[in-house]
């Protein structure tokens, strides 16, 4: 065989391999494509009925239901101590005692103006007695020269006396009713006077009072039974203080057995809270551990109102965060096990706290996961593309052509190998779920969950998708990662 045909047999040979591997691949092309899954990879989860729980989350501080700041009324230099804190007091216990030796000589000088008072009002009534009896001798003196004179004018009328002796007992009649006049306006001023001196008294004694008080406002009691939450001063310190304002805090007391909880709730969420509602708490220090309260009280003010204190007109700047307080009891049965005898009050004030409010439970609710509920436009929804009672109205330049009623919550139910877009209206949600309450769908229906770029952006009417275990779409993540 010539060497020429050997080598057209080996380039046949070459010819028919390199066909045979083209065919190969384009079969295997084929193959993939015909096997390939087609569309979206997409989680479900089935539509079911839950009890939904919606709640409010807000934090704030524990704080005792009963707590007393001690102020000073006095001022002065605190000479006894007899309190620490953390101590257990009772009502009417001494706490305290502030220097009381300038008080002490006030009181001296005050019950020395008492007493002059007294002395000077003793004169004024004695003047007074003394002037009635003058009157009384005046009246007799009268009385007398009264009836001279009756007896002179007869001797007169019979010629017995002279003209003078009848003028002289006239004279002397006239000058005693001039003295009675006189010494009863004596006796009217006098008895002023006295009068006077009894308010004098009542002044001298009155001041004595005040000063007897803040005597013994220099010993300081408790007011209540308690714990002494707070000590602000040390012995050999010193307190301002007047009875009209409230001086230097000395303490607190606190009745620890009985706690609450006061957080800051949005003016967002605050419509959806009423008094009476459960409430679950985490206690920063007790971790892993929950208890119960109840709302008993809702502030009707926002507690960052600014008051002008020239005007006292309120700042309405929106440029903050309006909160309102809401004071949750705690229920003393959910941390009953923590109480014990070397640890009475499990509380203490100021501690951090987290709630969470349950304002409304619906049970046997047709819920959803909340991620599988998303929006589209009105015009998009295959259901509602002939409702035109909400469509959008001109708007002007640079605004948004888009309003309330143009978006609509929808679903993505799986039926077969596509989606359908079903509109919904949605209802009360927890961290979870969200109830359904209007909208085609069904308890069993298979709902599309994830992932959320595709349910919120991406997936259309009618789209093709592949539905996976969410156990291997976490695998395939995390390998991907």
């Amino acid at each position: 065989m010539s060497q020429s045909n050997v080598q057209k047999k080996r380039n046949r040979k070459r010819y028919i391999v390199f066909g045979l591997l083209f065919v190969l691949l384009v079969a295997a092309a084929i193959y993939k494509s015909r096997t390939r899954e087609r569309g979206e990879k997409v989680t479900a989860e089935k539509v079911a009925r839950r009890t939904i729980h919606e709640t409010v989350a807000a934090s704030g501080k524990v704080f005792p239901v009963t707590e007393v700041n001690i102020s000073s009324d006095v001022s002065g230099e605190v000479v006894e101590l007899y309190v620490e804190e953390g101590d257990s007091v009772v009502a009417g216990q001494v706490l305290a005692r502030i220097d009381p030796d300038a008080y002490l000589s006030q009181v001296e000088r005050g019950e020395a103006s008492v007493n002059s008072a007294r002395a000077q009002a003793a004169n004024a009534r004695a003047q007074v007695e003394n002037l009635r009896a003058q009157r009384e001798q005046i009246l007799a003196q009268l009385d007398n020269a009264r009836k001279v004179h009756e007896r002179n004018k007869k001797l007169h009328a019979e010629g017995v006396i002279s003209d003078a002796d009848l003028e002289t007992s006239l004279t002397n009649l006239e000058a005693l009713e001039a003295n009675l006049r006189s010494v009863e306006a004596s006796i009217r001023a006098a008895e002023e006077s006295a009068r006077a001196a009894e308010f004098q008294v009542k002044s001298a004694e009155a001041t004595l009072k005040e000063l007897k008080t803040s005597l013994r406002r220099t010993t300081i009691y408790a007011p209540m039974s308690g714990i002494v939450s707070r000590l602000n001063v040390e012995k050999g310190e010193r307190v301002v203080g007047t009875i009209q304002m409230a001086g230097t805090e000395i303490m607190r007391i606190a009745d620890l057995s009985d706690m609450e909880v006061q957080v800051e709730v949005s003016e967002n969420d605050l419509p959806r809270v009423s008094l009476g509602d459960f409430v679950e708490i985490e206690v920063d220090a007790y971790v892993d551990r929950k208890f119960t309260g109840k709302v008993k009280e809702i502030a009707h003010s926002a507690n960052n109102l600014v008051t002008n204190a020239a005007t006292g007109s309120v700042s309405l700047t929106s440029d903050q965060v309006t909160n309102f307080v809401v004071t949750i009891s705690l229920d003393p049965a959910s941390y009953a096990d923590l109480v014990r005898p070397e640890n009475p009050y499990p509380f203490r004030p100021g501690m951090s706290a987290s709630v969470e409010i349950f304002t409304e439970t619906v049970e046997d609710a047709l819920s959803v996961p909340i991620q599988a509920v998303t929006t589209r436009e009105r015009d998009k929804v295959p259901d509602l593309k002939s409702d035109t009672t909400a469509r959008a109205r001109p708007v002007s330049e640079g605004t948004s052509p888009l309003r309330d009623d143009d978006l609509v919550e929808v679903v993505f139910l799986v039926k077969g190998d596509t989606v359908d877009m079903v509109p919904v209206k949605t209802g009360v949600q927890d961290d979870t779920y969200i109830q359904l309450v209007a909208g085609s769908v069904k308890e069993g229906d298979l709902v599309v969950t994830g992932p959320y770029a595709t349910v919120a952006r991406k997936l259309k009417e009618g789209d093709e998708v592949v539905v996976e275990n969410k156990n291997d779409k976490k695998k395939e993540d995390e390998e991907e990662e």
